[in-house]
């Protein structure tokens, strides 16, 4: 198996998700390479090496600054005619989707998408994608080659092997209508806040806490755990619709759990629940259960967290 990882980056630093799917490729086996698209991400190849690439293609070129899908599937096209890569893997985001799609489309591949687990039975690739609202898992495979596929964000961590990467730069071709679009402004998050995606820890509030003002209580535990926090937009919501994350711990507060919040957090490594209702959802896949009225539990919980580190 020879597989192609699209690293993404982003303000001079290569994205979590991808490094993880890089891990993941490399765990599978064969050859693992990467690809670096954009201006001035030269400097980011080496680090790719230490999560199991053995090669890191780096197209640099100020064509390739803005995050436009087209000319990414462009370079993804012949890198991978002329390449023989058999597997093609992104870390699921709005950018890598639509090159993904389009890139697809270019070489009549097949795509699966929202994959959670990636396995090899029999000698075959195997995805593993949640249905029904992650009631169940399926299989899914190829029919044909390369096979592409796109993982749900948070999925895998990265995890360094130690490795080294051969770095090889491209001139990818591009086609001239990919170019006849051009990004006048790019528009950021309005929250200033620490991205959730990457937090080791995060103590989230839902509808129980009953408004923004007592959102207090969360901003206190979360800075005893270590953290900070704040009444979120709803583009930093945890869910189906939302963020997908997987902290080492997440304390639910005033959480139901419906389908739909489990869907974006499920993977976490220790889930801690608070909430007045003993038959929950949420208490079906929590680790840990408090089942209280929040407003007195979060200020106990809070005193005794800041206690223990005092000690």
């Amino acid at each position: 198996m020879k597989t192609l990882v699209f690293l993404e980056h982003h303000e001079g630093k290569l994205q979590q998700d991808s490094l993880g799917v890089l891990g993941k490729a490399a765990a599978l086996g064969g050859e693992v390479e990467a690809v670096l698209l954009g201006e001035g991400v030269e400097q980011l190849a080496a680090e790719a090496g230490k999560f199991g690439a053995s090669r890191v293609y780096v197209a640099d070129d100020v064509l390739l600054a803005a995050p436009l899908p087209q000319p990414r599937v462009d370079a993804l096209e012949s890198l991978v005619n002329d390449g023989g890569h058999d597997t093609v893997l992104f870390a699921a985001s709005v950018l890598s989707a639509d090159v993904a799609a389009g890139l697809a489309a270019r070489l009549g591949a097949g795509l699966n998408w929202d994959l959670t687990d990636l396995v090899e039975e029999d000698g075959r690739l195997v995805g593993k994608r949640p249905a029904l609202g992650d009631a169940v898992y399926v299989d899914v495979g190829w029919t044909s080659e390369p096979r592409l596929a796109l993982i749900r964000s948070g999925t895998f961590e990265p995890a360094e092997t130690g490795g080294s990467a051969e770095v090889e730069k491209i001139e990818p071709r591009l086609q001239d209508f990919s170019l006849a679009a051009r990004m006048v402004e790019q528009a950021h998050e309005e929250s200033e806040g620490p991205s959730i995606e990457d937090a080791d820890v995060i103590v989230a509030g839902g509808r129980g806490l009953g408004g923004p003002e007592n959102f207090a209580l969360v901003e206190e535990l979360a800075k005893a755990l270590g953290g900070d926090a704040g009444w979120y937009p709803y583009a930093a919501q945890v869910g189906q619709t939302g963020k997908t994350v997987s902290p080492k711990l997440y304390v639910a507060v005033g959480i139901s759990g419906a389908i739909q919040h489990k869907v974006g957090m499920q993977s976490s490594g220790l889930i801690v629940a608070i909430n007045k209702d003993p038959n929950a959802p949420i208490f079906e896949y929590a680790d840990f259960g408090v089942v209280g009225d929040l407003h007195e539990i979060v200020p106990k919980l809070t005193e005794l967290v800041r206690a223990r580190k005092a000690a």
